[in-house]
């Protein structure tokens, strides 16, 4: 920040000599780096947010998607979430931060925390460590969350009453640098210090581990860059630059979180499934795994229609820097690994539902052809006996 300090120079008198001058102003050096820290805290806490009926309970706008440049109007959320801004908050350390939340059509609810900085490159170091440790930032979202959604109930489908899934992910963006160096030269110069800040270290990194980091770049002009990790990112670029990989790394923590609670509901469900069929499929117990088989393939359908909706929230169309960004950033996060969990999960439940199907199949043909042997047998007695039915 700015500083003006006035100084009266030496060998001046005072008195007439005064009136002539003026005190000289010297403005104190800019810091080495400007920028923000941003903590992103999600939550999964319905099955569906109602984003109409939410935006008239709270008056909250609707966040359009930004893109670093210009893109086609179709470009946008399919369903543009709903945000809304909230009073500061000042930590016990006199930091102050701003609160900001966005709810997503497919329950997740995000409160992202951010915090303005100025300091060299030891001061970003030394608060990316104490901010990524920092656990206290769950406990303050979730008591936001849970305060925001009594007046927003209305709104929720199908709300999740036992303990929420959440994710952390922390944005650390310089929008200034001393001497605006290219993200070619900033590489060079500081790139072990992006990986310890992406990493949340204040120790050295080894070699390796500082090119496993800053393998995951990516620039679209020469004076920017962004560096992903599983847990932090580095942003160097104008706040409406960066706008583009905040809201695309809010998209894809939203995602893995979704598909998360899908690989959870489907591990509770499959466990269902084992259960029931380890008590046995003898012949009168098959007769039940026709609503067994149905309660599972009604999840099946669910979690497909879910996943779909989690996917195709968002639209790269005819922006590749965007998708490229996205895709980057998924990556990172793990959102295809969990995604393809939920899809090998989704294919067993499958086919334990066709194995469920032709089981009680085979029962009703049995109890059928049963059925037809003893009125055969029936007929044939009472010919024997030589009483015709």
């Amino acid at each position: 920040m700015d500083h003006e300090l006035a100084m009266t120079l030496p060998g001046i008198s005072r008195g007439a000599s005064e009136a002539r001058s003026a005190p000289l102003v010297v403005q104190a050096p800019k810091a080495p780096l400007q920028g923000s820290v941003l903590v992103l805290i999600q939550f999964d806490v319905c099955e569906e947010i109602r984003l109409d009926k939410l935006r008239d309970i709270f008056g909250a706008r609707t966040a359009d998607a930004s893109f670093k440049h210009q893109a086609p109007g179709y470009v946008r959320y399919q369903r543009p979430p709903v945000e809304e801004n909230i009073e500061p908050l000042v930590l016990d350390s006199g930091e102050r931060l701003q609160v900001e939340i966005k709810y997503f059509d497919y329950g997740v609810v995000s409160v992202v925390f951010e915090l303005s900085f100025a300091g060299d490159w030891d001061t970003l170091v030394q608060l990316s460590s104490r901010w990524v440790s920092d656990t206290n930032f769950e406990v303050l979202a979730s008591r936001i969350v849970k305060q925001r959604l009594e007046s927003a109930a209305p709104a929720l489908v199908k709300r999740y009453d036992t303990e929420w899934l959440q994710e952390d992910y922390f944005i650390f963006h310089v929008r200034e640098i001393a001497g605006e160096p290219s993200a070619s030269d900033l590489l060079a110069a500081h790139g072990g210090r992006i990986a310890q800040v992406v990493r949340g270290e204040t120790a050295t990194l080894s070699d390796g581990e500082r090119e496993e980091i800053l393998q995951s770049q990516i620039s679209y002009y020469p004076n920017d860059l962004a560096v992903i990790g599983w847990n932090a990112a580095f942003i160097y670029d104008t706040p409406a630059g960066a706008e583009t990989a905040i809201q695309l790394l809010q998209y894809a923590n939203s995602q893995l979180l979704e598909f998360r609670h899908y690989d959870d509901l489907l591990t509770h469900e499959l466990e269902g499934v084992y259960d029931f069929l380890d008590k046995g499929v003898g012949l009168w117990s098959r007769w039940r795994t026709a609503n067994a088989a149905t309660k599972l393939h009604t999840v099946l359908l669910d979690v497909a229609e879910l996943t779909e909706r989690a996917d195709n929230a968002i639209k790269f169309l005819s922006d590749m820097f965007s998708a490229r960004l996205y895709k980057l950033a998924a990556s990172r996060v793990g959102v295809p690994d969990y995604k393809d969990l939920v899809q090998q999960k989704l294919n067993t439940a499958e086919d334990l539902y066709h194995f469920m199907v032709d089981q009680f199949n085979q029962s009703r043909a049995f109890v059928l052809e049963l059925m037809v042997v003893i009125i055969l047998i029936i007929e044939l007695i009472w010919v024997f006996r030589g009483k015709p039915l």
